[in-house]
């Protein structure tokens, strides 16, 4: 089972992780964040919606939040245009890293259940393993991404884990 610290842990990378991305991208004009690159969601702002449509719908499993207006399915939709995606990914990473400060051991000990429209089943699962899915999810996205992004010629930051300070120090 993984721990509240492993949690802010990893929070802490996301927040990064997502601003180096940011970063990169905006180094790219609008036409090179929407071409499709052949990646699962399509083009860097697709992948980038589908991650923060993800993270969406497990902090509404996790903290009761609103679930995105979209199925998976139109995931890469999310958010029409890099502004409006840019606010949302702030919040969002605001909401995530607020919510790892309070999770306990308790919580992560302990079970849910929900219909999975990809299961097309209820599914239960312990808290700590939807954790550990919910931040590995990002993490494949976001490689699909950062790879997109060093073909278009960008430069995003490393994505070594060990770079973020388990005491709270670091890029993060």
């Amino acid at each position: 089972m993984i721990s509240p610290d492993h949690v802010r842990l990893m929070a802490r990378y996301n927040a990064w992780q997502n601003r180096s991305l940011i970063s990169a991208a905006e180094g790219l004009d609008d036409a090179a964040r929407r071409l499709d690159r052949g990646a699962f969601f399509g083009s860097i702002l697709g992948t980038l919606n589908h991650v923060a449509w993800g993270d969406t719908v497990w902090m509404h499993r996790f903290t009761g939040r609103p679930k995105p207006p979209l199925p998976n399915r139109l995931s890469a939709t999310l958010f029409p245009d890099w502004s409006s995606y840019l606010a949302a990914r702030q919040a969002l990473d605001a909401e995530i890293l607020d919510w790892a400060g309070r999770v306990g051991a308790d919580w992560l000990a302990g079970t849910q259940s929900w219909m999975s429209g990809a299961a097309g089943r209820e599914v239960s699962r312990p808290n700590w393993a939807l954790v550990a899915h919910f931040f590995n999810h990002q993490t494949h996205h976001r490689g699909q991404v950062h790879a997109m992004l060093t073909a278009a010629g960008a430069q995003p930051d490393d994505t070594d884990l060990f770079f973020v300070d388990p005491a709270g120090e670091g890029p993060a």
